[in-house]
């Protein structure tokens, strides 16, 4: 495993216990951060597009970042949430880099560092567990400001503490490029490294020093998609990542992305996220009335 593709920035954006009651059935999940579960008791189930999870107790549950998926909670169910942020800049995500196992069973050490990242980490604890009250611009961005603003001393130990909970995820990952001819795998790098540009299917095919249509044609075969719908969806991605930590417009928003046409940026956005880019900033940027209980 490349030693570089370890080496990420992350932040902790929230981090708490959460009893439910057969309450915990969100539907239709898409958030730009990881999610991590610890289960203490009860069980539930993470519905995913391609499988379904059950929960259970004593294990961590890792939901990758653009990720969808719904929950399901007919009983009493007792966990640990830790919402994670990772800084990306123009590099690939780690998630996208490797397979990281969905679940993984927790020992007496990671059960102390959870409990104690949710003790030294109390104002990250969410308010209200709808995630249309937290996945938001204006959460996201105070959950940051507050992670930045901690102590030096306890920062360095949030730190270590994440990488330590990853760290156990990361022990059974495996190379998701792992088979890649290395053609397409220098084609998907230089495509996240110019995901702010108009990218061609024309150059492309002469950074891999193949034909178009050979190019096409290998690339559909190895990542089960056309390289213009990998382009277009991460650059989708990346769109909704900009809008949650930047005040920007949809025009500049497109721009910046590398599209001319602010029409065919919309369509596109509506069609990978499901709603247009001006509903979404809106509902991101909606005050949010603090709720009466927990």
């Amino acid at each position: 495993m490349d030693e570089k593709k370890t080496k990420r920035e992350f932040i902790l954006l929230n981090v708490g216990q959460a009893v439910h009651h057969a309450d915990w059935n969100w539907k239709n999940i898409h958030s730009p951060f990881a999610r991590i579960h610890f289960i203490e008791s009860g069980s539930a189930e993470i519905l995913r597009e391609d499988h379904s999870y059950t929960l259970k107790a004593g294990h961590l549950y890792l939901t990758p970042p653009h990720t969808k998926h719904s929950y399901s909670c007919t009983g009493k169910l007792s966990l640990y949430y830790i919402h994670i942020y990772e800084t990306l800049g123009k590099q690939l995500s780690i998630f996208d880099m490797l397979d990281f196992p969905v679940e993984i069973k927790a020992d007496e050490l990671l059960v102390f560092l959870i409990k104690r990242l949710a003790a030294i980490n109390p104002k990250l604890e969410l308010q209200a567990y709808d995630p249309k009250d937290y996945d938001n611009s204006p959460t996201l961005i105070k959950n940051i400001s507050q992670y930045t603003q901690n102590h030096p001393g306890l920062e360095m130990e949030t730190e270590g503490i994440l990488k330590q909970i990853l760290s156990r995820f990361l022990v059974a990952a495996s190379d998701r490029n792992l088979g890649l001819d290395e053609r397409i795998l220098k084609v998907i790098q230089y495509i996240h490294g110019n995901i702010d540009k108009p990218i061609s299917i024309k150059e492309l095919a002469q950074i891999s020093c193949l034909t178009e249509d050979h190019f096409i044609r290998l690339f559909s075969k190895q990542m089960q998609c056309t390289p213009g719908k990998y382009i277009n969806q991460k650059k989708i991605e990346q769109a909704q990542l900009l809008m949650l930590v930047k005040n920007i417009s949809i025009k500049e928003l497109a721009y910046q992305l590398g599209f001319e046409n602010i029409s065919y940026f919309n369509r596109l956005f509506k069609k990978i996220a499901g709603e247009n880019p001006g509903k979404m900033q809106r509902r991101m940027l909606a005050p949010k009335e603090p709720p009466r209980s927990r």
